[in-house]
């Protein structure tokens, strides 16, 4: 089964996205140039909403190089350890788990984890703790041996280096049968929703990837763009009277464009991603569509404020059959009129690609809930499909999940 979620949203001046010369992105498309918001862009946007944060807490991962911060603050907070000693053994654990670090614990690599993850290695940790102990006082010891050698020559401070190495690589050894224990019970499962959406990649651990269970397209302009520039100046304040000339000067890229955006949830895949878990991933569904809808990339937004929701909300759960994209409705730029917006025109262009589509492909099995904002444009093909807001729409996917799970329920798949 799977949810799409297709959107149409108008921004004005903006500079959302920008690529390594600092301009809008942009590509073509149709034989034209669009105006472009990455997919990368967008997941972030999404993950990092203040909906979606709201919405998960407390099943939400993060992408960082110190996971070993987090999990010697575990150990210390809810296991009473020392915190010099927990430092120790959670760089240990770190390095047994993806490899070389720094002497702080910070990984060469950013770890997508989840707070359900790293409090089990602390758990597996405090479990061993005594077995370990001998091993933390020996790198303890090293530690210091290096802290105190002073002015000693070079040679003396070679032994204590190679000794200080031979200490925290014993350490880690001792620690590398946990880790392999903790990754193994761990294989294709996660218990933070956005890594189970999302996937991992984890080159050093390859055991720990995670199949993306969503999918997220590069949103594109429904219009052909026009790239523009603005120019500015910033004067100092403190020239004195009389003073001419800018304190500096500079350009910014900018464009205003109508995108549509598009997304795919494989609602199965998540599922099995969170263990089977189907409350968790209906609520990772529903938590997606309003994190979606509500989120807009923060590129420029203190020079443009480009502060717009979408003018078209479109959810359609696909209970068999492929999943579609209605980028192609935008094949040809929309050109707006006197009598018709750009907007108008892209809703209309969307609507009678859905009917064009449905007429060849079928219906069965397919549910649309759609929402246009007022103002924004009529619909023929989807009228049967449209609600009185936002949350109908939300409540109409979600019910049509509950029903093409039933009577399975919480059952793993």
């Amino acid at each position: 089964m799977k949810v799409e979620l297709h959107l149409i949203q108008n921004f004005p001046p903006s500079n959302l996205n920008r690529d390594d010369t600092g301009s809008p992105k942009d590509t073509e498309f149709g034989g034209y140039r669009r105006a472009r918001i990455s997919s990368q862009c967008l997941k972030r946007s999404i993950r990092l909403s203040e909906t979606f944060q709201a919405e998960l807490s407390g099943n939400i991962g993060r992408r960082t190089k110190r996971s070993a911060e987090i999990i010697a603050s575990n150990l210390v907070a809810n296991h009473e350890r020392p915190e010099d000693d927990a430092r120790i053994i959670a760089n240990a654990a770190i390095r047994a788990l993806i490899g070389k670090t720094d002497d702080d614990g910070i990984t060469s690599v950013l770890f997508y984890v989840g707070s359900d993850e790293l409090a089990d290695i602390a758990e597996r940790l405090n479990d061993t703790w005594d077995t370990l102990a001998p091993l933390m006082n020996a790198v303890r010891e090293a530690e210091a041996a290096q802290a105190a050698e002073g002015g000693e020559e070079k040679k003396t401070k070679g032994k204590k280096e190679k000794g200080g190495a031979e200490a925290k690589t014993a350490l880690t050894d001792a620690i590398a049968p946990a880790a392999k224990s903790f990754v193994n019970s761990r294989k294709d499962r996660v218990g933070s929703v956005d890594i189970a959406l999302f996937g991992r990649m984890l080159a050093e651990k390859p055991e720990l990837g995670i199949d993306a269970a969503c999918q997220v397209a590069h949103a594109i302009s429904t219009n052909k763009v026009s790239m523009e520039y603005d120019y500015f100046t910033a004067v100092d304040d403190l020239n004195p009277e009389g003073s001419t000339g800018a304190g500096m000067i500079g350009t910014v890229g900018y464009n205003s464009s109508c995108f549509y955006r598009y997304a795919l949830i494989d609602a199965d895949q998540l599922a099995k991603n969170l263990g089977g878990n189907r409350d968790l991933a209906k609520e990772g569904i529903r938590a997606f569509i309003r994190g979606a809808i509500a989120a807009i990339p923060t590129g420029k937004q203190n020079t443009f404020a480009a502060q717009t929701p979408p003018s078209l909300v479109l959810a359609v759960v696909r209970e068999k059959g492929i999943p579609c994209s209605l980028a192609n409705a935008f094949e040809k730029p929309v050109r707006p009129d006197e009598e018709q917006s750009l907007v108008e025109k892209s809703v209309e262009k969307l609507d009678n690609h859905w009917g064009a589509v449905a007429d060849m492909y079928g219906r069965a099995g397919v549910h649309p809930f759609l929402k246009v904002m007022d103002g924004a444009g009529s619909v023929k093909h989807l009228g049967d499909a449209v609600r009185g807001s936002i949350q109908d729409v939300i409540d109409g996917v979600m019910e049509t999940i509950e029903r093409s799970w039933a009577p399975a329920g919480d059952a793993a798949i």
